[in-house]
């Protein structure tokens, strides 16, 4: 998985920008942006190039997943959702959870730790 540097927050403060725009597939790879890490929570921007995904394993805090483009497939405690651009769906803290892409996709991970 690609990451990029911290920061990202102070650059994009108080100007529009376009979702799709800030975060590009790479062939065969699952790549992240993150846009905001502060104590409270995160926000991270993921792109899936078909076939990728995140093995399941869990997490100590509540996330919320939200597709913009593509579409994927999140299992949460054994029950698969499918979702689409312009869904989303909630990982609750301590439950085991994986990603798969179903064709190339975008997601935004806010994670809550507070």
């Amino acid at each position: 998985m690609t990451k990029n540097k911290k920061g990202d927050s102070i650059k994009l403060a108080a100007q529009a920008a376009s979702l799709t725009g800030l975060i590009e597939y790479q062939e065969g790879s699952v790549v992240s942006r993150t846009l905001i890490d502060k104590n409270v929570g995160t926000v991270t921007l993921f792109a899936f190039d078909a076939d990728q995904g995140l093995s399941e394993h869990t997490a100590p805090f509540d996330a919320m997943v939200y597709i913009f483009d593509g579409e994927a497939e999140v299992t949460i405690s054994g029950k698969a959702v499918r979702l689409k651009a312009g869904m989303l769906t909630v990982m609750p803290a301590g439950e085991p959870h994986a990603v798969k892409a179903l064709t190339r996709f975008k997601m935004m991970l806010i994670m809550v730790r507070a």
